[in-house]
């Protein structure tokens, strides 16, 4: 048995802390999924789900499984073998999508960045503009790659599109975007959109879920990638005969999902956004108060929903992720593949508020003291202290 007093403190950039209401609301029996009750929940989170990706004309697809398997049914449903498609790798998640994209065989044309700078979108550009014959068939980018706490500019890969008239569908990872940071499905012409259930919507794992546009759905009826368990049409087929589910799905995450939006829908999704820009900003403060860099490059490139934070060559980043999980309760991210031992990661999204935030700071600095960094103490929280007590809203249903 391994207990520790009080509450651990989760600060991964996912999973994420999940809200006790939707504890209680998946605290529940299994029953059968062709009854009237499960097609009735169905039908109103589809209409939801839409919501949180800010599209009228995409279609969602439920899938019980992991971002991994969204990303699946994103390129299976939308491409052939051998299609060309543009992938950027800026961190471990994009490499590991680069990786699935050449095993499911296509053609990728890999645009690489160093770790901690986003998408090399003057490169896209230049693609885009020798492309004459329209040869690349999808655009595949990673919104905020949590890997590095870098987010890229969707509505820029689309004006780049459009400057050059191209038909290449753009398909995006929102894992850990959607839910948290500014997502516009419809404006910028996102063609498929993925998310999972354990990053901002803050559920438990086992959610992937895929919103398809006009243009995705109609390239999924001459696409030729092998597909059974991904495969939309199946979906397509149980929707049109109101019972949507051409498999089990489970029954527990349903209704946590329908009590997660419920909750966002409460609070405002334009409000949940601005929240996690609290939260990015604080967390940001702090690392400068206590003399370390982000290891994100450029303001622009700043995520909302991770920081990872580069620590000097004398320190390793593991320690600091060991020690806080040891001695303080707390998790934090490690650094992954090439930034493994430089960086450590602080999640900042999901169900968190200011003060819990704060609580992470405090752990940090006496941690970063245990591993020979010296950071005065309250420094950082001093930092984000100042900042939240201007910029925290008055609770709405409390005023």
């Amino acid at each position: 048995m391994d207990n520790a007093p009080g509450r651990h403190h989760l600060f991964v950039p996912g999973p994420t802390n999940i809200p006790e209401q939707v504890i209680r609301a998946m605290n529940r029996n299994n029953e059968d999924y062709r009854a009237p009750a499960i097609p009735a929940l169905t039908k109103t989170l589809l209409e939801d789900v839409k919501k949180i990706f800010k599209t009228s004309t995409g279609i969602p697809f439920l899938f019980p499984t992991t971002g991994t398997g969204a990303w699946e049914s994103a390129l299976t449903n939308t491409l052939s073998p051998g299609d060309r498609i543009v992938s950027f790798l800026i961190g471990q998640f994009s490499l590991l999508w680069i990786d699935q994209q050449q095993r499911l065989n296509f053609n990728v044309d890999v645009v690489e960045s160093d770790w901690g700078q986003g998408a090399n979108l003057d490169v896209l550009e230049s693609k885009l503009a020798s492309d004459r014959t329209h040869t690349i068939k999808a655009i595949c980018i990673v919104h905020n790659e949590t890997a590095t706490g870098v987010t890229n500019n969707l509505a820029k890969v689309r004006k780049i599109l459009d400057d050059y008239q191209h038909p290449a569908l753009l398909i995006v990872d929102g894992v850990s975007s959607i839910c948290a940071l500014d997502f516009r499905m419809d404006e910028w012409g996102v063609d498929v959109a993925v998310t999972g259930s354990q990053k901002a919507l803050s559920l438990p794992t086992g959610l992937g879920i895929v919103c398809a546009g006009p243009k995705a759905i109609e390239a999924s009826k001459s696409a030729k990638s092998l597909r059974v368990f991904f495969d939309w049409n199946d979906y397509l087929k149980f929707y049109k005969l109101g019972t949507y589910w051409p498999y089990t799905p489970s029954i527990q995450l349903l209704y946590g999902l329908r009590e997660a939006l419920d909750l966002i829908f409460e609070e405002g999704l334009d409000n949940v956004i601005l929240r996690h820009k609290r939260l990015g900003h604080a967390t940001r403060l702090a690392v400068e108060a206590w003399g370390l860099k982000n290891c994100t490059q450029k303001e622009e490139w700043y995520s909302d929903t991770v920081t990872a934070v580069l620590v000097p060559p004398y320190i390793d980043a593991a320690e600091v992720v060991r020690r806080s999980w040891k001695r303080y309760n707390m998790s934090l991210g490690l650094g992954l593949n090439k930034v493994a031992g430089k960086v450590f990661r602080i999640g900042h999204l999901g169900n968190l508020n200011e003060l819990q935030l704060l609580g992470c700071l405090a752990g940090v600095e006496m941690i970063l003291n245990d591993v020979g960094y010296p950071v005065k103490l309250g420094s950082g929280v001093a930092a984000a202290s100042a900042y939240f007590q201007n910029n925290i809203p008055m609770i709405p249903s409390r005023i």
